[in-house]
């Protein structure tokens, strides 16, 4: 109950000052994708949350508008024809999913927490993990958006069924990383991997994560 209390506080504390400081580069970008591609800046969508119920998570525009209805729907290939262009740069830097501090000051999100899903893809997930996942807020980043960052190499590269590949490799170990911070969560765990994530974004070969936590589910043997 305390660890839930002080991760609030730190949660309002952090995204508050990193929107006071991003708020300028916010700007630019919002005028970037008002002038090309499709003119949306903001894009909204469904996912589960904290104890299953959903919510709209708040992202900048990267996709043309029904890509979840377009192609590989829920799920995102290498060089993605559905991306806009400036969409692949702010995707690639992580920059898209900066506006989900707003979702971590209303309060259906945390900083770090498991990575919120689309109910198509929760539905991928092992039926008797899907109560115990989002115990906790879900986060911007988090152990399992550490791992799965390069998630769209492994699916483009995967010559078979993309859909049943994620759920039969991709979504279990998934739920195995995101378990595994349910049972691990402490400020302490949490200030690591906002930590680590500056970094891989800086340095995206690192294996820094495997390095830090030692006791993580083993790595399956297809996604080495």
């Amino acid at each position: 109950m305390i660890y839930k209390f002080l991760k609030r506080i730190f949660d309002i504390i952090l995204s508050i000052t990193a929107l006071f400081f991003l708020f300028p580069f916010f700007l630019i970008v919002i005028i970037i994708l008002s002038i090309t591609g499709e003119g949306e800046v903001f894009y909204l969508q469904e996912r589960l949350g904290h104890l299953n119920k959903k919510f709209k998570i708040i992202k900048f525009a990267t996709m043309v508008k029904n890509s979840p209805q377009i192609g590989t729907g829920s799920l995102t290939l290498r060089n993605d024809s559905r991306v806009l262009p400036f969409g692949k740069f702010l995707r690639k830097s992580k920059i898209n999913e900066l506006p989900q501090i707003f979702n971590v000051i209303i309060g259906n999100m945390s900083i770090v927490g498991p990575r919120p899903q689309m109910q198509t893809d929760f539905n991928k997930f092992p039926p008797n993990s899907r109560n115990d996942i989002y115990k906790s807020k879900p986060g911007i980043t988090g152990i399992g958006s550490i791992f799965f960052r390069d998630e769209e190499n492994w699916i483009s590269n995967f010559e078979g069924d993309k859909h049943l590949f994620y759920k039969d490799k991709i979504a279990p170990y998934k739920v195995e990383l995101e378990l595994w911070y349910l049972r691990n969560s402490s400020l302490y765990v949490d200030i690591l991997l906002i930590i680590i994530t500056a970094w891989v974004i800086i340095f995206p070969k690192s294996n820094i994560v495997s390095k830090v936590f030692k006791n993580l589910p083993k790595k399956p043997i297809h996604l080495v």
